[in-house]
């Protein structure tokens, strides 16, 4: 009876023991297992692990990716603008010893404290790279190499601190309040002025090609009329050889054509009179078949 007396705070204390020298590590984290203060154990695996009661302490880290939103800052671009920059990023703990090292903290102050850092060193690196572009190239919508550069600029300070970021984004870029209107009506201005070079352009491309067309004009109307007056003069050659040839074949059946001809035209009906007297010449034809005179 006394014998069990004893033993059964022996066995409590040994579960006790037991029970204290187990951890348990959420695979949402890792954990670091201090002795002393001093690193003796990384678990980096969810699962269970084991520390000495009373002498080592387990200090928990986030394992996830972690956001940070960065503060809005100015930045001024190579052609001296001012812009307004609010940017996020993304990271992770990659080594959880450097890191614990580096803050010289756990759990959540550890965070803050990284957040700290990391923040100074990404605004560094993204007023180094905006500051070497035009603000053109910032505010356009293509500014993913802009982004990636600021990463790559700060993922080797950000290692010695055992964090490894992830990305970074550039939220919001605008002018400062008290440069917007003098912005805007610089842009109006530019915009104006790129219109009335367009006009201008316009109206004289319209008078050249007005010219061109009104040239073009005279020299197709007078080609046309010296091939107009080279028909003509063709067909006049033609018709008088037609005439002279019938008139070399049948004289008197050529002068009886021509007569009626002349009576056609001159005795057709209007208001036209003719005064002639009988012995003319001119009716020859009415007076004999043959047009001979008495």
């Amino acid at each position: 009876m006394n014998k069990s007396l004893y033993i059964l705070p022996v066995i409590v204390i040994f579960l006790a023991a037991v029970i204290s020298s187990i951890f348990i590590v959420d695979e949402r984290e890792k954990a670091l297992v201090l002795r002393f203060g001093r690193v003796v154990q990384i678990k980096e695996d969810p699962g269970l692990g084991f520390r000495i009661p009373m002498m080592d302490q387990v200090v928990t880290y986030d394992d996830r990716i972690i956001s940070i939103d960065m503060a809005a800052q100015e930045v001024i671009p190579n052609d001296d603008r001012r812009l307004i920059v609010d940017a996020f990023a993304r990271y992770r703990i990659s080594d959880v010893e450097l890191f614990r090292q580096a803050t010289g903290a756990g759990g959540d102050q550890a965070i803050a404290v990284a957040d700290q850092r990391l923040e100074r060193i990404l605004n560094a690196q993204t007023r180094a790279v905006l500051g070497s572009v035009s603000s053109g190239d910032i505010l356009s919508t293509d500014r993913d190499a802009l982004m990636l550069r600021i990463r790559n600029g700060a993922i080797t300070q950000a290692n010695s601190l055992g964090l490894t970021v992830i990305d970074v984004r550039l939220k919001r870029t605008d002018l400062p309040s008290q440069n917007l209107e003098r912005t805007f009506l610089r842009m109006v201005s530019e915009r104006q002025r790129e219109a009335e070079d367009e006009r201008a352009r316009g109206r004289e491309a319209a008078t050249r090609i007005t010219a061109q067309a009104d040239r073009t004009v005279v020299e197709l109307e007078s080609d046309a009329s010296r091939q107009a007056r080279i028909t003509e003069g063709e067909a006049d050659a033609a018709s008088n050889a037609i005439f002279a040839e019938a008139y070399g074949q049948d004289t008197e059946f050529f002068e009886f054509y021509r007569s009626l001809e002349a009576y056609r035209e001159g005795l057709a009906t209007g208001n036209a009179r003719m005064v002639m007297s009988p012995p003319e010449a001119f009716f020859d034809y009415l007076r004999s078949p043959t047009g001979a005179t008495e």
